[in-house]
């Protein structure tokens, strides 16, 4: 067996990439298969950034699904239920802080079509971009249902958001 030098995961010794960190492994280690690993591709595992599962528990993940659902579902409500029923979960908090760019993304869009109601184009706008974010919430709402922990699509990209 191989050990991955960055995160200690045990792994079969003709691996090349470490399937849980994603660090490579240097060419000096001997192989016992060198000539017919080297005559076969060599394809790197995906690694998703914004994906946070193995950071967190599985017996906090699947004792707090329910309380990090309550943000997307419920909003703001949502987010202050999860807060006091499991504020020691970090899968909780997480999600929670998810939630509440949601939230801050949904004010700023209330602010912005309040100032510009009187054209035409902002409210069709805010009608738009309301859908795709109720789109993005369902989203992160099965996410939790099998148990993951990824950063929203789009709310990620929002560098005032972090």
């Amino acid at each position: 067996m191989k050990i991955c030098p960055n995160c200690n995961t045990q792994l079969d010794d003709a691996a090349v990439f470490c399937t849980n960190c994603g660090t490579q492994f240097s060419a000096s280690q001997p192989q016992p298969q060198q000539q017919y690993a080297q005559s076969q591709p060599v394809y790197a595992p995906f690694f998703d950034p914004y994906d946070h599962t193995s950071e967190y528990d599985p017996k906090d993940i699947s004792d707090n699904k329910v309380f990090a659902m309550l943000g997307y579902l419920l909003g703001t409500i949502g987010v202050i239920i999860a807060l006091l029923a499991s504020k020691d979960s970090p899968y909780t908090m997480f999600h929670v802080r998810q939630a509440l760019k949601f939230t801050v993304v949904n004010i700023l869009l209330i602010l912005i079509t309040a100032l510009l109601f009187w054209t035409v184009i902002v409210p069709l706008a805010f009608g738009v971009i309301t859908c795709i974010l109720t789109v993005i919430k369902v989203i992160c709402f099965f996410q939790i249902c099998s148990g993951k922990a990824k950063e929203p699509a789009i709310i990620r990209s929002l560098g005032f958001l972090k």
